[in-house]
């Protein structure tokens, strides 16, 4: 049987759904790393498979899956596929694992920005920016000093 993914490949669960003890919207966010070669492979494979392409650059992409016109589908699925090394958002993950004061902090902000930004997406993470960059530097620093 052929695989479907290629063989170098990480996959991690992110995002927050990824951080216990905290709500979060039922969308699970996918970080894949791969080597730059096989993102094509992986492009196409995600779109054979209903995901959209929302971001494309030469260091990443971004794809959806699960959003319709009336709304949310059952299952929604944010895809992050990056080269090896781009992983900030493990940093941050782990970071809120570790604090779940923070963690509780940060599930105060995605509440309080929910209904202002329910229907603009950018503006909800560009509000985010902010909170999610200081922690993930605190957590790129803590890992230095391991």
């Amino acid at each position: 049987m052929a695989s479907f993914f290629p063989q170098d490949v990480q996959i991690y669960h992110i995002g927050s759904t990824a951080i216990h003890g905290i709500w979060a919207k039922p969308i699970v966010d996918i970080l894949v790393e791969a080597r730059p070669i096989e993102h094509q492979t992986i492009y196409e494979l995600l779109l054979r498979n209903n995901y959209l392409c929302m971001a494309q650059s030469k260091e990443r992409m971004d794809f959806n899956k699960g959003y319709t016109k009336h709304g949310f589908a059952e299952r929604v699925f944010h895809l992050h596929l990056r080269n090896f090394g781009n992983h900030d958002e493990l940093y941050f993950r782990d970071y809120l694992n570790d604090h779940p004061e923070v963690a509780k902090e940060y599930e105060n902000l995605k509440l309080s920005l929910w209904k202002p930004f329910e229907f603009d997406r950018d503006g909800y993470t560009k509000m985010k920016t902010g909170f999610v960059h200081k922690y993930t530097q605190m957590a790129k620093e803590e890992s230095l000093e391991e």
